[in-house]
């Protein structure tokens, strides 16, 4: 087998269709205008930094040495982004970076390090409302913790007895990342939870975000301040409770109905009207509420029976402010807070959450944000691009979006002093 040697030619030719997009969509000029300003004479922009990272998950890599490694020859000439080294997206990435915030609870002496980052939340809110998410009819807020496993230099023990950090996210809709606190391994999803969404919803005020329709959490959630935080700041929620804090209500409720549609196995829903937090509620002065526990339960495998209620059922509870939904919709409506485990496996293995490239967690509280904007940007990608080429739907990972669109032969040519896309393979749309 005889070889010549030519001018490279880029496997990723479909990359550029979606610099194109961002171009006409004018999203580097919010980068410019909500990031801190660069020197004159710096020679990558915002926007260089920003669709390198977005290439790189694009284009198949899974970390920030990918630049250099795989896709360097395939940006050569490329009119739409100026591909820096990885070390130079590293350093302006690492400039980012906001102080660590510690604290313990009262009765505590573990020091829980969180962190945030006042400019990329700017960043992210101001590209959200860009995208329009906010234009909705009603917005749901799915807030959940997730486990980066780790062995950075500050990571902690999480309580699956390996190091790493636990950040705190919270999206919107079920699609979009809006807001992400950085914690370290050893701080508990429960731990000043309060606090965290007492900034959420400040953030949400600050930037005049309609009211919050739809709140939703797990049992982590089920504690008195966050309670009258979500009563305060959001029209309706619902929140995962432990069975240990509510058993004593299973045997009041006597109206168990069959689950018919919303159920994936059978199952019997009840609820009842209950005034959780009275002594707390008393500590603090105030007025106990009543809220609306729904409960459902299936007949266990074992058949097994339980020796509190002397029943053979598996038991789980939801608390809700919501008296308009019929029981078994209150289920169905929670249900989807599992959407949220689906997002963190795309953050993880789509958009480099797995690969962290900093030793410290302020810097990468900024690697986080930054990858979850590209991932907002991503679902706005695949939803624009699914409605010209027939073979996406806007459901599509990242993997699949690569194979059948990315992936495209093509070099950029001059010509009559124009660059030109010439394309070795059939495209089925023009731009």
């Amino acid at each position: 087998m005889k070889i010549q040697n030519y001018k490279p030619i880029s496997a990723f030719g479909g990359i550029n269709f979606v610099f194109e997009y961002l171009n006409k969509n004018n999203f580097d000029s919010l980068f410019n205008q909500t990031l801190p300003v660069l020197k004159n004479q710096s020679k990558y922009k915002w926007n260089d930094i920003i669709n390198s990272i977005l290439s790189i998950y694009m284009c198949g890599g899974d970390c920030i040495e990918d630049l250099q490694t795989h896709l360097k020859d395939h940006f050569v000439n490329n009119p739409f982004v100026n591909m820096p080294s990885p070390d130079t997206v590293l350093r302006r990435l690492s400039g980012l970076f906001q102080d660590n915030q510690m604290c313990r609870t009262k009765r505590g002496e573990v020091d829980h390090i969180y962190n945030t980052n006042q400019i990329l939340e700017k960043l992210n809110i101001s590209l959200l409302k860009k995208l329009g998410v906010f234009d909705a009819k009603e917005l749901t807020i799915d807030y959940d913790n997730t486990i980066i496993f780790n062995e950075k230099s500050d990571s902690k023990m999480t309580y699956k007895r390996n190091p790493g950090y636990q950040p705190g996210v919270c999206t919107i809709n079920e699609q979009q990342v809006f807001y992400i606190e950085n914690r370290n391994g050893n701080s508990d999803a429960k731990s000043f939870q309060s606090d965290t969404l007492n900034r959420v919803f400040k953030l949400v005020k600050y930037n005049n975000i309609k009211t919050i329709d739809h709140f939703r959490a797990d049992a982590a959630s089920y504690q008195y301040d966050v309670i009258e935080l979500l009563d305060k700041n959001v029209k309706n929620f619902y929140i995962g409770c432990k069975n240990s804090y509510l058993e004593k209500y299973f045997i009041q409720i006597s109206n168990w109905e069959t689950c018919t549609s919303s159920c994936d196995e059978p199952m019997e829903i009840g609820e009842i009207n209950i005034i959780p937090f009275q002594r707390q509620a008393k500590n603090d002065r105030t007025e106990p509420k009543e809220y609306r526990l729904v409960v459902k339960r299936k007949l266990k495998e074992d058949k097994q029976l339980d020796l509190f209620t002397m029943e053979a059922f598996e038991y789980r509870a939801i608390l809700t402010n919501n008296k308009a939904l019929r029981a078994e919709e209150v289920v169905h409506f929670y249900n989807h807070r599992g959407n949220m485990e689906k997002q963190f496996d795309i953050l993880k293995n789509d958009f480099g959450w797995n690969h962290m490239p900093f030793s410290k967690l302020k810097q990468n509280t900024v690697f986080l944000y930054i990858t979850a904007i590209c991932r907002n940007l991503y679902h706005n990608i695949i939803r624009y691009f699914s409605k010209i080429i027939k073979s996406l739907k806007p459901t599509f990972r990242i993997k699949k979006f690569l194979f059948r669109f990315i992936i495209l032969p093509a070099k950029w040519i001059k010509k009559a002093r124009q660059n030109y896309l010439r394309i070795y393979g059939k495209i089925n749309f023009s731009t």
